[in-house]
């Protein structure tokens, strides 16, 4: 956070005196993914004051999808901001200095690539057993907003040259509206996963299907229904109904289940069937 706000200021202030568009709507995109980082931070601020809070019923873990989601909307704002101001900047240029601008550009670059490595996942700390359900989307939101950081300095860095070298001024504000797509597609994937979390949509079909094979391994035991959902970041809360002719209690099934960590919390219906 202290290195984005710093390079936005700077950024900001060197838009505005040599005329640079694509500088300019790359020190704007920092000041609101620091405002992004922010809301990662006091997400998992909340999450762990509040993680032995009976309040929430299946713990604090989508504190962060929370966070992820609503710094995707922030992200789609500043891509249709930095799209919008782009088109106007391709009707009527401005004068560019260009010398001074790239040497900006290309500081921004660096302190965006900086940040990018500390904010990238460690693969080591996730589980391995299954796929993309144990991404942190909080995380991932603030890995985001620097990447989008990274690739409009790239983005800027590739328009200046251009401009500087050809006289192709129109290619700063071009570069801008580039940008503002692929932003905004970045925004969609992380609105999509992060609101599916929220939504409680059946998380990955693949535990799903391992948890009905490992139930009815055991002669006439059919799991008759199957509620699985993601609670936080690798952790998932199943409800399992089991339809058999030899009941046995809750708790052989739940042992049954053990092998599978990412399953934080159980519960158990057995309906005898005669």
């Amino acid at each position: 956070m202290a290195l984005t706000g710093t390079m936005m200021v700077a950024e900001i202030g060197a838009g505005t005196y040599f005329g640079s568009m694509a500088l300019l709507a790359d020190g704007w995109h920092m000041g609101t993914h620091l405002g992004a980082m922010a809301i990662t931070a006091v997400a998992y601020l909340l999450a762990r004051r509040e993680r032995d809070s009976r309040a929430f019923t299946f713990g604090t873990g989508k504190f962060g999808d929370l966070a992820g989601f609503s710094s995707a909307l922030i992200l789609a704002l500043v891509s249709l901001a930095i799209g919008i101001e782009s088109v106007t900047r391709l009707a009527k240029p401005v004068a560019i200095n260009y010398d001074a601008a790239l040497g900006v550009a290309a500081l921004g670059l660096g302190v965006n690539l900086v940040s990018a490595l500390l904010l990238k996942e460690d693969p080591n700390e996730e589980p391995h057993h299954h796929g993309a359900g144990h991404h942190d989307h909080n995380l991932r939101s603030a890995f985001l907003h620097v990447m989008a950081d990274a690739l409009t300095s790239v983005l800027a860095l590739a328009a200046l040259a251009c401009g500087r070298q050809f006289g192709w001024a129109w290619m700063d504000p071009a570069m801008g509206i580039v940008g503002s797509v692929v932003i905004a597609v970045w925004s969609y994937g992380l609105l999509r996963d992060s609101s599916r979390v929220l939504l409680d949509r059946e998380a990955d079909p693949e535990i799903a299907d391992h948890i009905r094979t490992d139930v009815e391994t055991g002669g006439s035991d059919r799991v008759a229904d199957l509620h699985l959902w993601r609670v936080g970041p690798g952790h998932y809360a199943a409800i399992v109904t089991v339809v058999t002719h030899d009941a046995r209690s809750p708790d052989y099934y739940k042992a049954l289940l053990s092998h599978h960590p990412e399953l934080s919390h159980v519960t158990v219906e057995v309906q005898p069937c005669a």
